[in-house]
């Protein structure tokens, strides 16, 4: 916590280390998420995995390439045929703000890219636009 806010501290691939504040919906559903797993804020991984032989949670991270299974396996029992993975939420998050007025700059500093070149590869804003017009070809 910083103030009344919750904040995330994010260790990133390469060693890089991003702090921000949650959203106010976020920090929510991650505060009712620590109340029922019995984590101590602010102590060890957030995201764990399970113990082996039980339902209860371990002491060890969740690892990059479990949790890309885990939201697979759950996308796929949900109906989902379409490939998503962790990048698929990273560029719903970044063309939803960009939709909402966000400006390119202040996103790339939320995402933690070094270039806004980056960034641009996560915008999805051109893909309604493609549709659209793939749409107004009549045969």
């Amino acid at each position: 916590m910083q103030g009344r806010r919750l904040w995330l501290r994010l260790h990133e691939k390469g060693g890089k280390r991003h702090e921000m504040p949650c959203h106010h919906s976020l920090e929510d559903s991650l505060l009712s998420y620590i109340e029922v797993c019995g984590l101590d804020e602010g102590m060890g991984p957030l995201f764990r995995t399970v113990a082996p032989g039980r339902r209860t949670q371990s002491d060890r991270a969740l690892r990059q390439a479990e949790a890309h299974a885990m939201v697979r396996h759950r996308a796929l029992a949900a109906g989902i045929e379409t490939q998503i993975g962790n990048h698929s939420f990273r560029a719903t998050g970044i063309t939803t703000y960009l939709k909402n007025g966000g400006t390119l700059e202040n996103v790339a500093a939320m995402a933690n890219h070094s270039s806004t070149r980056t960034t641009q590869l996560y915008d999805r804003r051109r893909d309604d636009i493609s549709l659209a017009e793939v749409e107004r070809v009549r045969i």
